[in-house]
């Protein structure tokens, strides 16, 4: 299989001497092959070939309905794109993990490879995945080359709010988590539960929730308990289904804010916010007059 991309290719890498002469018999068999490593360390690896391919200790899972774009390249440090669409039809390409956001910002690593001879291969582009559009049968993923980060703002944000992660070693708490189970449901997302732990209204607004049995995280919208009524509602309608008598776990949420982080975890010890600074009201603040009580006049801001 002659690839579109070998003029090009030849032109930006330097190939192992088995490769390039391989290259240069003029008949190759050449595909690409993906891995990706997600932030949890799962690691699988695809292929446009239609055999399965083994190296580097991965799988590369054939059939899956892969295709690649161009690779857009540029001199110095400008982001390389590429997408990467592909079928819903693997079993270890679950379309909920993909909703669930089981694969943002996962590592990609894209191989060319004589597929007749895989120690034949080349390491072309290592990137991670930005946008995800999904539909009810396919994706498409933007891959980024790993300089998209350069232009990325790093560093710490001055703001009254926490930039703590609720859990994290900078924020120092375990949040509180609760089992529940679902009594009714509708749209797919708005719960009536029971059995929560904790259950004062709000509490875990903002949290998350994990449905026994599968391993994608929801994130919760809202809690609230009225007359005895306990409902959880979740920011989107997941791609699995929910029904009554499903059981979950449900994590805390918080808001960020200092007053919360005192009265609701008793942590503003680690507080990661600057709650005096002062707000865009006190920049457009602005000087007003108020009679004192001798009938004068005095200003204040």
């Amino acid at each position: 299989m002659h690839s579109p991309y070998s003029v090009r290719i030849t032109m930006a890498k330097s190939f192992p001497s088995g490769l390039q002469s391989h290259l240069d018999s003029g008949s190759t068999t050449m595909c690409y092959c993906w891995r990706i490593t997600r932030k949890d360390a799962v690691v699988q690896g695809f292929t446009e070939h239609d055999l399965d391919l083994t190296f580097d200790g991965t799988t590369f899972e054939a059939a899956t309905g892969f295709t690649a774009s161009m690779i857009a390249t540029e001199l110095g440090l400008n982001v390389d794109n590429q997408n990467v669409a592909g079928a819903l039809s693997s079993d270890s390409l679950p379309a909920v993990d993909l909703a669930a956001g089981q694969y943002d910002d996962a590592l990609v690593e894209l191989f060319w490879v004589n597929f007749a001879n895989v120690d034949e291969r080349i390491l072309q582009m290592k990137g991670s995945i930005g946008e995800v559009q999904r539909g009810d049968f396919s994706f498409n993923a933007e891959v980024r080359s790993l300089t998209h980060y350069i232009q990325q703002s790093t560093g710490r944000i001055y703001t009254s709010s926490c930039d703590a992660v609720l859990g994290d070693a900078r924020c120092g708490i375990t949040p509180s988590t609760s089992t529940g189970t679902v009594d009714s449901v509708s749209d797919n997302r708005k719960m009536v539960v029971s059995g929560l732990s904790n259950n004062t209204n709000d509490f875990y607004k903002l949290g998350t929730l994990m449905f026994d049995g599968n391993t994608s995280i929801f994130p919760v919208k809202m809690h609230t308990v009225s007359d005895g009524v306990t409902e959880v509602h979740l920011w989107t309608a997941p791609t699995i289904t929910i029904y009554p008598a499903d059981t979950f776990t449900i994590t805390a949420g918080c808001d960020k804010l200092a007053a919360t982080c005192k009265s609701k975890f008793s942590n503003l010890v680690n507080f990661r916010g600057f709650n005096t600074i002062p707000g865009e009201d006190f920049v457009t603040n602005y000087v007003t007059k108020e009679e004192d009580n001798d009938g004068g006049s005095m200003y204040d801001a």
